[in-house]
């Protein structure tokens, strides 16, 4: 297959080549026919860690995703409560290795690289009244059988529709890169794309791929996660309505299993915020999406201090599905 072909196969079907166990060729000759990065593939071993601090992932994953508010601070509140001996630095670490951060403003577990450049965020007011207007992507965990992996996902502000996602058993740029460049084969160029500061999309890689197509970049205020909101939300319906229900083991029942979600998502889910619309459908159309995305600042001053902070974050990200 020319080399031309093999890239325009996703990511996820090219990892699937690479046969670890293959001893006739080896892994990073394997890896240069499927034009893939060597550090994309997955070896059978999913990032290994031991059995008490898996458990604490999962129960801190689940946990975020109930209440994406919580900080180091209540979750290790929540896991004394539930009779796990853990202490703030411990749980603050795993945090950080999932990529989590409370949605209330408070310290930032997405870190930028110190030497690259961090851009504002654009959104903070702004209407979002048409498909490809804003794209944004992020990160998120997937706990495996013995390990865990990293998914990515590029979405359309306005009609919430995935156009792209990726699988990765590590952070490194490269699979958010394939992500972003799949997105831009299949639906165009966006005017905006929004991300929070880590290093992945703080990166000289990324940057370039969106000033190169002339792309607009907007980044998140620090800590802020409801600065990329629909991202979050989505991260919510994945876990809840696909990988916990289903409790995958293995990576590729999880590719397989995660294809098939993201038809559903994109298909035959029917968004309340788009008027009981599938995004398919309002993406093609250019009708019934749409967001005006709040500026949390002046909110705050109009509002009583009960509905400021945690309450309101809690409140807006269970509204915006």
């Amino acid at each position: 297959m020319a080399e031309k072909k093999v890239r325009d196969q996703p990511l996820s079907l090219r990892q699937t080549w690479v046969d670890p166990n293959d001893g006739r060729l080896a892994i990073t000759a394997q890896c240069r026919l499927a034009s893939i990065a060597r550090s994309t593939v997955y070896t059978g071993k999913a990032e290994r860690v031991d059995g008490f601090e898996l458990m604490l992932l999962r129960l801190l994953d689940e946990e975020y995703t109930r209440h994406p508010f919580f900080g180091s601070r209540k979750m290790v509140v929540w896991l004394r409560a539930e009779g796990h001996c853990v202490n703030r630095k411990r749980v603050q670490r795993l945090m950080r290795t999932l990529g989590l951060a409370g949605m209330a403003p408070g310290p930032n577990t997405s870190k930028s690289h110190p030497a690259h450049a961090v851009y504002p965020y654009l959104l903070r007011g702004l209407g979002i009244v048409r498909p490809n207007q804003v794209w944004s992507t992020d990160i998120t965990y997937i706990r495996l059988a013995h390990g865990f992996v990293y998914l990515a996902a590029v979405i359309d502000w306005y009609s919430r529709k995935v156009l792209a996602w990726e699988v990765s058993n590590t952070m490194d740029v490269g699979f958010c890169v394939d992500c972003l460049a799949t997105a831009l084969r299949l639906y165009g160029i966006p005017e905006i794309f929004n991300t929070d500061q880590g290093a992945q999309f703080t990166s000289d890689k990324w940057i370039a791929v969106l000033k190169d197509n002339g792309i607009t970049i907007s980044m998140d205020g620090r800590g802020r996660a409801l600065d990329n909101i629909f991202v979050e939300r989505l991260w919510r319906s994945v876990k809840h309505e696909d990988v916990y229900l289903k409790g995958y083991a293995h990576l590729p029942e999880l590719l397989s299993g995660l294809a098939d979600y993201f038809v559903f998502y994109n298909s035959g889910r029917y968004h309340q915020s788009l008027g009981y619309k599938t995004p398919d459908e309002v993406y093609r159309t250019a009708v019934g999406g749409g967001a005006k995305i709040a500026d949390h600042f002046s909110d705050k001053r109009n509002v009583s201090n009960g509905e400021t902070g945690q309450r309101q974050s809690a409140a807006m990200a269970m509204t915006l599905s």
